[in-house]
């Protein structure tokens, strides 16, 4: 029995995570001048530290550089909220993602957090990618495609990618988007430029992190911002 409790007092406090918070106020999820409300997961920098950042802020803008591939992910958990990125593929088109209700870090293929992802890929803004996590949308079966023994699930091997409503709401290479996603409870709403391209309900979780991902391409972000919902 000592020895039990010797052990227990040697093993440290974990800290409890700090709870979700619902925005009452419009803020910058970064300053435009340091990442120190982020925190970056990079897989191949824990056996190449000096490799060089994935994320940078560059005249005043978050830049993912696309590799070493990895997630920027807030400090901070939050739910029931709108947020707004403007971005843009300066060089060529490419992916990237905003991923929300982020929680356990390399959930999936030991590189992505679980969460429920908001595409960015060229042509395919608005897409969700479902990590560990699940959401549903209406016309399943049309959007949600299954190869044959593929299942509706967020783990390895499963149809994860629901399609978007519109593929021609991206502006043309070099030009800024504007991407708005709306989170009430468990739903997720998404708009590009404008448009309605994506609405999620039902989903398995209804708050956590928000991430930006490092996925192969250059990406700028002139802004995001998080704020209170609008009334219904």
């Amino acid at each position: 029995m000592r020895t039990a409790i010797l052990l227990a007092l040697l093993v440290p406090l974990q800290a409890p995570a700090d709870p979700a918070v619902a925005p009452t106020a419009t803020i910058a999820l970064f300053n435009g001048h340091d990442l120190s409300n982020w925190e970056a997961d990079v897989p191949a920098r824990d056996t190449a530290p000096d490799l060089r950042p994935s994320f940078i802020i560059r005249d005043g803008r978050l830049v993912s550089l696309g590799t070493p591939e990895g997630h920027l992910v807030t400090r901070q958990q939050y739910r029931d909220y709108r947020l707004e990125a403007e971005y843009r593929f300066a060089g060529k088109p490419g992916n990237c993602g905003i991923l929300v209700h982020a929680s356990r870090p390399r959930a999936l293929y030991k590189m992505f957090p679980q969460s429920i992802e908001v595409q960015m890929n060229s042509g395919h803004a608005g897409d969700f990618w479902v990590i560990q996590e699940n959401i549903e949308v209406p016309d399943m079966e049309k959007r949600r495609p299954r190869a044959p023994g593929e299942k509706w699930g967020g783990a390895e091997g499963d149809a994860r990618r629901i399609l978007n409503l519109t593929d021609g709401s991206e502006k043309p290479l070099g030009q800024w988007n504007t991407m708005v996603v709306e989170v009430r409870g468990r739903s997720i709403t998404v708009w590009v430029n404008g448009d309605l391209v994506n609405n999620g309900v039902n989903a398995s979780v209804d708050h956590g992190k928000i991430a930006v991902q490092a996925e192969g391409a250059e990406v700028e972000f002139r802004t995001i911002v998080i704020g209170p919902l609008p009334p219904k």
